[in-house]
């Protein structure tokens, strides 16, 4: 038998936890899915010029911190620390952020450490890349 009052479950996370932002703070669950799922969105809109594959498939976003005033701190990498567009990509990634909607500011750290490797990739980028 089931009370009337028992609380229902928060919505569930995204199936794909690759870039679940931690958020301690007081954020609703639900808004933290829709940003997730929007901030998901926006970065497969960044791609790598020399590489067929978005930074999203590619692994190169570490990790993602959200705070309660939705300000967003992100650490990526890049497939190589010579990599030609290194000085421009942290800003792509700024600004797709930014697009997401209630998204108040952004941070992005580029960061080598663990340096990438291609089992940072999804099936879905070794599938477009041919490395399978």
């Amino acid at each position: 038998m089931t009370e009337e009052s028992e609380i229902a479950p928060a919505p569930a996370l995204p199936v794909d936890n690759r870039v679940l932002p931690t958020h301690d703070g007081n954020l609703p669950a639900d808004e933290v899915e829709r940003i997730t799922n929007d901030l998901i969105g926006a970065l497969k809109t960044v791609y790598d010029p020399e590489i067929p594959v978005d930074i999203y498939e590619l692994g190169l976003i570490y990790k993602v911190d959200l705070d309660d005033d939705r300000n967003l701190a992100i650490d990526m990498t890049l497939t190589a620390p010579g990599c030609p567009v290194a000085g421009e990509m942290p800003g792509w990634v700024e600004n797709a952020a930014l697009s997401v909607e209630g998204i108040q500011g952004v941070t992005v750290s580029m960061v080598f450490d663990p340096p990438w490797d291609a089992s940072r990739m999804s099936e879905e980028a070794q599938v477009a890349l041919n490395w399978w």
